[in-house]
């Protein structure tokens, strides 16, 4: 069987000259990280030129894994997810969420392997101030750290672009001897799905984006006005349940308030360090505030917490939401490759901005603010740009089976940007889950409508009821919970 074979060898045409590639899987255990819970898989790196072009010298190692499929004789082609970010690692995404994509396990093996630049593949990070992925400084100060980020990377950073990417992830295939592939891409990983299937459509089998990002759309501008949209619909559910309204009313006045109080002056606020629970102070301000809240809104478990968080600091009590945010900013920092993801925005986003259309006034009036668009332009300002495809920004056109998901509370891929992306797709079905957020693959019945989506590669051929019995995180009440 194909995923028992150690040794498996394919060939790869580099600069005009053919060598020969093989990945070497041996038995190992995957996690999402230290103390997390661990699972058997067959693990392996390939070795990939660092400037396909040949140009540049040099070869970078991607890391692979394989999680066999549970049925002992599995279908020829794997299930493979793709992380988001930009800059999250595929394993360590896949073992968090794992139990979500158990049933498609049952039928085909897992595939998953680390993008360039990210993970375990010549990961391209940087001990850069935690603040400074939210634009927290100056453009100057902002401008300074990236240049500092740059003579630290330990690979030129033009040559980790999704164009590049996914010539990397067609080697894999080749040298697993698959001979087709079933795409799940989440948020960014969604561009990746994309643009491989446009690529390669002779080794696509399937399509599955979750939180979709257009190819035409260029992220950045609507992220403010996006988070802002999603934090307005929270408080106008909890004005229309009667038990959040009565405990926290007004709490989008109360919201404003506390904006505008750490616009005057940040608090000064002491809270437990997440690892060690030593005491430590922190400057909570408006750009701090901004990182808890767009965090928390992603998803409807957390959001839940939102009105209470609000609440309590409008209360002069800045702590929960202080904590939140000294854990949430940790757990992306730990999570995001920032050079990779510098590389992804500064390629492929920042270039391609129309200014013209960019509602700046609906971005100033926003929670977030424009600051953190005004970072990434000064990032961009000095990351050189990697290789882009010429039609890499034009919708993907095929007849190849798709399934968009999309949540309408999503405070960043709205389920407008699935119907962008859905524009010249012939066969896809979009389907979207009520006051869910940003990636469906965990809610509800989602995961065995993507199970017989990818077995039936029909999607007309799903029944999305029981989407409509997701469950929805009542909003909490007080500190133990929601009501009963």
């Amino acid at each position: 069987m194909i995923r028992y074979a150690l040794v498996l060898l394919a060939t790869l045409s580099t600069a005009g000259t053919t060598l020969a590639q093989s990945i070497e899987l041996e038995a190992c255990r995957i996690s999402a990280g230290p103390g997390a819970p661990s699972m058997k898989a067959r693990c392996g790196t390939i070795r990939r030129p660092l400037d396909p072009t040949g140009a540049e010298p040099g070869e970078i190692e991607l890391r692979v894994a394989v999680v066999p499929a549970l049925n002992l004789t599995p279908e020829p082609d794997p299930f493979v997810p793709i992380a988001g970010g930009p800059g999250q690692g595929t394993i360590q995404f896949y073992t968090t969420y794992s139990p979500a994509f158990e049933d498609v396990r049952r039928n085909r093996d897992i595939l998953l392997v680390d993008q360039r630049g990210t993970g375990a593949s010549a990961r391209m990070d940087c001990p850069v101030d935690d603040d400074l992925v939210e634009g927290q400084y100056s453009v100057e100060l902002t401008v300074e750290y990236t240049n500092a980020c740059l003579e630290q990377l330990p690979f030129d950073p033009r040559y980790f672009t999704t164009s590049i990417a996914v010539a990397d992830l067609e080697a894999v295939r080749e040298a697993l001897g698959y001979p087709s592939l079933n795409l799940y891409g989440v948020s960014y990983g969604t561009r990746v799905a994309q643009h491989f299937a446009r690529r390669y459509p002779g080794s696509t089998r399937t399509i599955v984006l979750d939180g979709v990002v257009p190819p035409q759309l260029s992220l950045g501008p609507e992220i403010a006005t996006e988070s802002q949209k999603a934090l307005n619909n929270i408080f106008f559910r909890c004005a229309a349940e009667p038990s959040c309204d009565a405990r926290f009313p007004n709490i989008a006045e109360t919201f404003a308030r506390v904006v505008t109080e750490l616009k005057r002056a940040p608090a000064l606020i002491g809270v437990p360090h997440p690892n060690t629970g030593r005491p430590e102070t922190i400057s909570f301000g408006t750009g701090e505030l901004a990182v808890a809240i767009r965090l928390l809104a992603y998803h409807p478990s957390s959001s839940a917490l939102l009105p209470l968080l609000i609440d309590e600091a409008g209360n002069g009590n800045y702590v929960p939401l202080a904590s939140q945010y000294r854990m949430t900013m940790m757990a992306m920092t730990d999570a995001l490759s920032l050079g990779m993801h510098n590389t992804i925005m500064c390629t492929e986003d920042i270039p391609f901005y129309d200014k013209t259309t960019i509602d700046y006034d609906g971005i100033e009036a926003s929670y977030i603010g424009t600051m953190q668009l005004r970072a990434l332009e000064a990032i961009c300002s000095v990351w050189p740009e990697g290789p882009i495809d010429p039609e890499f920004k034009v919708p993907l056109a095929t007849d190849l089976p798709v399934l968009l998901l999309s949540g309408d509370a999503d405070p960043i891929t709205p389920p407008r940007y699935a119907e962008l992306a859905a524009v010249d797709l012939v066969r896809a079905r979009h389907l979207i889950g009520k006051h869910q957020g940003h990636g469906q693959i965990g809610v509800g019945c989602t995961r065995r409508i993507v199970a017989r989506f990818v077995a039936g590669a029909d999607p007309a051929n799903l029944d999305p009821d029981c989407l409509e019995r997701s469950f929805i995180m009542p909003f909490f009440l007080d500190f133990s919970g929601p009501l009963p």
